[in-house]
């Protein structure tokens, strides 16, 4: 290899981690506000009911606005709207930290989830530009990418309880400055220009529309768990929902340009992988949810052991999809991988429902987390790489956008049921250990369901792929 090799080369896997650090970020930027959420609802005066808008203001407009930012990715570039994203987010950040009230808050944080549906489709899009060429090196490039999403869960809790306890609150939202700084001063150097390879305008009406019916279909359903789900907020957030996805529709079956292309979803295998990251996320968000509940709340961890608890389960994802995965979908493809890893995590699931209210660490959380952790390990890569790979090079910012939206409404949508179930089940009476511990196991019980049924859906629409042969070796 010559020496303008090995720096071309070297210029990648920069741009890689810097790509990586865009996914980091965008997940601890949903997990460090944890630690600070009292003392936050103390200053700024929310009540119990609406400090939950903290982290829903985020999430429903990250999920809202990503076919938008994927589309936005393929018209303007991917760098551009990597760097324009970045931008936002340091905006919304310093919005978020120096609000004296809840409605600047909640705009700051809603300011963040826009820059974050920006970042995150151009990221994946770029990472495609990068390293779509070259099976290995895109299997790769993936795992490097989906083990920056776990780390930065966990390293959002540690770093909000360190913040929040030795700086202030604020600071939850401000260390994000110095890191969009240096992601905007580096993205020209390490990540490839030029306008998207789309063709058209932007579909604004579309956007509007999808925008609207993603954010209520999120907004009804992060907030039924309190509301319940038979409350009239409950159901006029899902039928303003249903119109408006019914209206995005109609649209794009006849917009000459439309936001999203309806027959991409006729890609083979496309529509079958997002279906896999929709069920992958509504399974291993409640596990991550509750199982933070059971340690706190059942074990009565602290913040930061509750955190430490969370390490194993980790570093194991981490090794899983840097090292393991690579290797075994280098072997057997990336279905199998799919059908297997979500079949392990609903066997870690169902081995969690069998927490009690005397239990302990390492009988009860972690072999059951780490069985769990193997399972994400082994789904996650071969089903993102599926979705992402799937469509053509000028729509890589949409299916980028779309893979995203799926696994984020999945999440939500996860989530509630399981919150919903744990209630149901006791998870309500905070201080009693038994019924807690019920509601916690109904919960994880809800998980390994949708897990299976993810298992068994991937096993019938997933359609054989070529693949190398020989295992990945990653260095």
């Amino acid at each position: 290899m010559t020496r303008t090799e090995e720096r071309v080369r070297s210029r990648k896997w920069l741009a890689l981690a810097l790509i990586a650090l865009a996914q980091f970020m965008v997940i601890m930027d949903t997990s460090i506000i944890g630690v600070a959420l009292p003392q936050m609802g103390e200053d700024l005066g929310f009540t119990q009911q609406n400090l939950t808008w903290v982290f829903n203001a985020y999430v429903v407009v990250f999920g809202g606005l990503l076919l938008l930012g994927g589309r936005l990715s393929d018209l303007f570039g991917a760098r551009r709207m990597f760097g324009l994203g970045w931008l936002i987010l340091l905006v919304g950040s310093v919005l978020a930290g120096v609000a004296a009230n809840v409605p600047v808050e909640l705009a700051g944080r809603a300011v963040q989830g826009a820059g974050a549906a920006l970042i995150a489709p151009s990221a994946l899009t770029l990472l495609m530009m990068l390293f779509g060429a070259t099976p290995r090196e895109l299997t790769r490039a993936l795992a490097v990418y989906g083990a920056a999403a776990p780390a930065g869960g966990t390293a959002g809790v540690f770093l909000g309880g360190l913040l929040t306890e030795y700086a202030s609150w604020p600071w939850v939202f401000f260390v994000n400055i110095p890191v969009a700084v240096l992601a905007l001063m580096a993205a020209p150097a390490l990540l490839p220009g030029g306008r998207g390879a789309a063709t058209g305008g932007v579909d604004l009406l579309g956007a509007l529309t999808v925008t609207v019916g993603i954010g209520a279909a999120v907004f009804g359903i992060v907030r039924a768990p309190e509301a319940g789900w038979t409350s009239a907020g409950t159901w006029g957030s899902l039928l303003v929902a249903a119109v408006a996805l019914a209206g995005f529709l109609a649209l794009q079956a006849s917009r000459r340009d439309p936001l999203v292309r309806l027959a991409i979803f006729r890609t083979p295998n496309l529509g079958a992988a997002n279906i896999a990251q929709f069920l992958l996320g509504a399974a291993w968000i409640p596990m991550w949810f509750f199982l933070n509940l059971y340690l706190q709340q059942v074990l009565g961890l602290s913040a930061f052991p509750s955190g430490a608890a969370l390490i194993p389960m980790t570093a194991l994802i981490m090794i899983g999809m840097i090292v393991l995965a690579p290797r075994l979908i280098g072997r057997f493809g990336p279905n199998p991988l799919v059908v297997v890893g979500l079949l392990l995590l609903a066997a870690g699931l169902g081995w969690l429902s069998l927490v009690r209210p005397d239990g302990n660490f390492w009988v009860d959380v972690l072999p059951a987390s780490l069985l769990s952790a193997l399972g994400m390990a082994l789904a996650f890569i071969p089903s993102l790489g599926t979705a992402i790979s799937s469509a053509r090079p000028e729509e890589g910012g949409l299916a980028s956008g779309i893979v995203n939206t799926s696994y984020q409404l999945g999440s939500a949508l996860g989530l509630a049921v399981a919150t919903a179930a744990a209630a149901g089940a006791g998870a309500a009476r905070v201080g009693d250990l038994v019924a807690l511990t019920d509601g916690f196991s109904a919960a994880f019980v809800t998980a390994a369901l949708i897990a299976v049924a993810g298992a068994v859906l991937a096993a019938l629409t997933l359609r054989p792929v070529r693949t190398e042969a020989e295992p990945v070796s990653v260095r």
